[in-house]
């Protein structure tokens, strides 16, 4: 007989990479509490949220992906404990496809788990996260106001926490619908997985939070020449390729390393994103649900700090980050062909050694990077 599921369904950069990562390094520790990680990782559960939500594009990714919500439900329902699923693509499925999904976790006890945040804050970081994946779109322009359906992972359904709530409520009911709020700069550091822990009922205390993987920021220079670097990248469709070279190497590798100052959309933009994060807050404190810290992390704070808009950049710094990028690359390039010529050496010689095994450190890395794709 199946035990408690929890459906950790986003929302996208509400602490969701940062949360799995401690998960996924902690699985053993986890089972050996009761709480199940089903699934060979991360990956799988990226698919699963596919599958549920019918993207036509899944098979692209992995031609077992149309099976991974399949694999993961039919853990969970001969899992006695408890079962975590967690991936924050869940948010955008449909209220029909969210009752499907519950019902294939037969007589489980299924909660749903939203991590959330501020509208502003929110949007903010989901449009730095389409320019890292390859987007050239405009920051006032993002998220387009056309709902394009489940299989859009970057649009409205996935940001709105009224709707995301509202559609998985219809599944669960609102009492196991479960808001944590991200914390306050005064909060502990690892707040949220406090709270997260607590609600599952993980022991967070034997758990191993030291350095979890976190999305970092970048600047708002070094955001703005990313967004026209991708104008002119070709043949990175594949989402694998993106997710490795573009978020991976060029922007996390890269430009989040340089720092820089944070940046809002224009101030009439955020304006409207500011009343309707009002209306997204007033509609989830009225549905009944449980909100798990402080309510108010939901509403922008009545003094938001000032910053600048990305369209502010100047060729001149423009120029001065292209320059030291251009710089760092070719020092990678070098690099990377000299490791591959020893490693070719070492082979044609039959040894094995620094260089061979630097070749292996590398192409380590390339399948980390490509495994939260």
């Amino acid at each position: 007989m199946a035990g408690r599921v929890f459906l950790h369904v986003g929302l996208p950069k509400t602490g969701t990479t940062y949360l799995q990562s401690i998960l996924w390094a902690n699985r053993d520790e986890l089972r050996d509490q009761g709480v199940l990680l089903p699934g060979f990782g991360p990956r799988q559960h990226l698919w699963a949220s596919g599958a549920v939500r019918e993207d036509p594009r899944l098979e692209r990714r992995h031609a077992d992906a149309p099976r991974a919500w399949d694999v993961l439900s039919a853990e969970a329902r001969e899992w006695s404990g408890t079962t975590v699923i967690s991936h924050e693509f869940f948010a955008g499925a449909s209220a029909e496809q969210a009752g499907r999904a519950v019902a294939d976790l037969g007589d489980a006890e299924v909660h749903v788990v939203v991590t959330a945040r501020d509208l502003p804050g929110l949007v903010t970081a989901r449009w730095q996260e389409i320019v890292k994946n390859g987007s050239t779109r405009a920051i006032d322009d993002y998220p387009p106001e056309e709902d394009r359906g489940p299989a859009d992972e970057w649009g409205w359904r996935t940001m709105d926490l009224a709707d995301v709530a509202a559609r998985w409520a219809s599944a669960v009911g609102p009492a196991r619908v479960h808001v944590l709020t991200m914390p306050g700069p005064e909060e502990p550091r690892d707040a949220l997985w406090v709270r997260f822990a607590g609600l599952v009922g993980i022991d967070a205390a034997r758990c191993d939070a030291g350095s979890p993987e976190q999305n970092q920021s970048l600047g708002v220079v070094e955001v703005e020449l990313l967004r026209r670097i991708n104008a002119d990248v070709h043949g990175f469709e594949r989402a694998v390729d993106r997710g490795v070279w573009i978020r991976g190497y060029l922007a996390q590798d890269r430009l989040v390393p340089r720092g820089g100052e944070r940046f809002w959309p224009a101030p009439d933009r955020l304006a409207e994103l500011r009343a309707r994060g009002e209306a997204i807050a007033d509609a989830v404190a009225a549905a009944g649900y449980d909100v798990i810290g402080d309510p108010d992390r939901l509403r922008s704070p009545a003094d938001l700090p000032e910053r600048r808009h990305p369209a502010s950049v100047t060729d001149a710094e423009m120029l001065a980050a292209a320059t030291s990028l251009t710089a760092a690359m070719l020092t990678d390039v070098r690099r990377l062909t000299q490791e591959a010529k020893d490693a070719g050496r070492r082979r044609a010689g039959g040894a094995e050694g620094e260089g061979a095994a630097s070749g292996r450190g590398l192409r380590s890395r390339w399948r980390a990077l490509w495994s939260r794709s």
